[in-house]
């Protein structure tokens, strides 16, 4: 079994409709706070919540970036590719397949958005 959260509390953390915007609009490409609260239609302070949420329990990774003029914003990608509930007599398991992506070829992709 992953390092997973407890299941109870990975199941109510998937259970919030917001969590779940997120993980899916960060799962092909990293997005900063902002993005994502236009994307998934969700006031900030709701937005920096889950991330929170989601890094705390791994499922949701934070990568810093510099602009050309030297400022640092995060992006985020989803690290999280699926997760498998058993019932066992003991109760519930959870495992977790993630996604460790390549750092630099988030920078190279980075670096592409920037130039278009």
């Amino acid at each position: 079994m992953s390092d997973v959260l407890p299941p109870e509390d990975a199941l109510v953390l998937l259970g919030d409709e917001y969590a779940r915007r997120i993980l899916v609009a960060t799962r092909t490409e990293p997005m900063t706070a902002s993005t994502l609260a236009d994307t998934i239609d969700a006031a900030p302070s709701t937005v920096y919540e889950r991330i929170g949420d989601l890094e705390r329990a791994g499922f949701l990774t934070e990568v810093t970036r510099t602009d050309d003029h030297g400022n640092h914003y995060a992006e985020y990608s989803a690290r999280l590719e699926q997760l498998s509930v058993r019932v066992t007599a003991d109760g519930l398991e959870l495992d977790a397949a993630y996604a460790d992506r390549d750092e630099a070829a988030e920078r190279l992709r980075a670096l592409w958005r920037d130039v278009r």
